[in-house]
């Protein structure tokens, strides 16, 4: 197993894949490590994870240079993102007693309650386009709901998983506890239905989150999924378009456009079309694309040759089937992986650019009548996970984002992020069950019903 700089195509570094009897072994002392933590009280396990976010904080440039290095991240996102996942350690260290305390129910009974227990431990399958954060805000609330976890992180960012796992035992988590595992993604399927797994939770593709749900179910496990998104951003009639242009092109740049709740189509009502697709054109065309080492760098190589060469594909399917192009779209020679920020126009039913997930820095601009049509565009996907909403009738504009749009978070005036104090998760090919906030801690927990006559 190799991990490979998308930047200059060279070898990082290779690695041996672990046996499934050495997966046993870890998943076996992850259960009798977790039968210990689960006796620890939330102020002993919050000790830990603020432990963790110290050290994240700490050795942040070393981590934004690692992810850098293995998927392309621009240096001062990868930064930030080690910063967020301090955030997350913190917020459940201090939250996580209050959200699992036991609820009283008045009933028939003398008394009686529900609890809340971990579940056991939970296989984590990780992605590669926030290779910590995807990984921190499944583990905070895991470990300080009483759980273990073992992690199978994507293959090219080998280095971040294995950084993380020596992170998590820095700061004194029980090693065994925590694991990372090195394994091919094709030999899964053993490792899911393996008897000390209580759990999965994967953020990826849909055909994956398929995958590992088939797997999981065969032997009745608990999954959540967090899978592809193709976000709509609806510019109305009555937008800001200066500021809606400029805060639609962070989104669907943000992590050179490898984000499953980036916006990818741009769904413009006809009055402002034209001022809009203007000021977001002169947006696109001023952010540089190069070395993710260079600070100057807004948009680094895509993560893999492959996954450039799959947008590239879906490009230019999108134009042969009629979208126009107002820029970018050509596949660069020499090495990396690097794609050039894009524009597509006339975008329609049919054509990958309307239905799929365009992973990279390719944005879709599609003009309706009025607000109506939008709303009906917006929804005309597959997937579910983020939309927002732009409008200065911002009490219209969270109706809309309330009560029309079908996704699991919707923003007005601003594009969907991720929050540690809020629920994130999608509906329908984006997946099921919710990370984050109150309602991402209950996943992994069994809710239980004590009754005292």
């Amino acid at each position: 197993m190799k991990t490979i700089n998308p930047a200059t195509g060279k070898i990082i570094k290779e690695y041996d894949e672990m046996s499934f009897d050495e997966v046993d072994e870890i998943i076996q002392k992850a259960n009798a490590a977790q039968a210990d933590w689960k006796q620890t009280g939330f102020e002993e396990r919050g000790s830990y994870l603020n432990e963790i976010a110290g050290i994240l904080r700490e050795q942040k440039e070393e981590l934004g240079k690692l992810m850098a290095e293995e998927m392309g991240k621009p240096l001062q996102q990868g930064i930030g993102e080690a910063e967020k996942c301090a955030w997350v350690c913190e917020y459940y260290a201090e939250h996580a007693g209050e959200f699992l305390k036991d609820d009283p129910v008045q009933t028939d009974a003398s008394k009686s309650y529900v609890t809340f227990n971990p579940l056991g431990v939970v296989l984590a399958i990780m992605p590669w386009n926030f290779p910590f954060w995807q990984l921190f805000r499944f583990a905070a609330p895991a470990l300080m709901a009483g759980n273990g976890a073992v992690l199978k992180h994507s293959e090219n960012t080998t280095g971040c998983a294995l950084k993380i796992e020596e992170i998590i035992h820095e700061a004194g988590i029980p090693k065994a506890l925590f694991r990372t595992i090195v394994r091919d993604k094709s030999n899964m399927k053993e490792v899911i239905q393996h008897q000390g797994i209580a759990a999965v939770t994967l953020t990826g593709s849909t055909r994956a989150g398929k995958a590992v749900a088939a797997q999981a179910g065969e032997m009745l496990k608990k999954t959540v999924l967090e899978l592809g998104g193709s976000d709509p951003s609806i510019i109305l009639k009555d937008a800001d378009v200066k500021a809606s242009a400029e805060t639609c092109v962070n989104s669907r740049l943000l992590n050179s456009g490898q984000s499953c709740i980036a916006a990818k189509r741009f769904v413009v009502v006809e009055e402002v079309y034209d001022e809009f697709l203007a000021e977001f054109t002169a947006l696109m065309e001023a952010r540089k694309v190069g070395n993710p080492f260079d600070d100057n760098t807004d948009v680094g190589p895509q993560a893999r040759v492959d996954l450039r060469d799959q947008l590239h594909e879906q490009v230019q399917e999108s134009i042969k089937n009629g979208a126009e192009l107002v820029m970018g779209g050509e596949k660069p020679e020499g090495d990396g992986a690097f794609y050039p920020v894009t524009i597509l126009t006339n975008v329609k039913p049919g054509m990958p650019a309307y239905s799929e997930e365009l992973f990279g820095p390719v944005a879709s601009i599609i003009k309706v009548k009025d607000e109506e049509e939008a709303i009906q565009v917006a929804n005309d996907t597959n997937y579910g996970l983020g939309a927002s909403v732009y409008s200065q009738d911002v009490e219209h504009a969270e109706e809309i984002a309330a009560t029309k749009l079908e996704a699991g978070c919707c923003f007005v005036n601003d594009f969907v992020k991720s929050d540690p104090r809020l629920p994130f998760g999608g509906i329908k090919n984006s997946g099921y069950g919710r990370e984050l906030g109150l309602y991402g801690i209950h996943e992994f927990v069994n809710t239980k019903t004590v009754y005292i006559k």
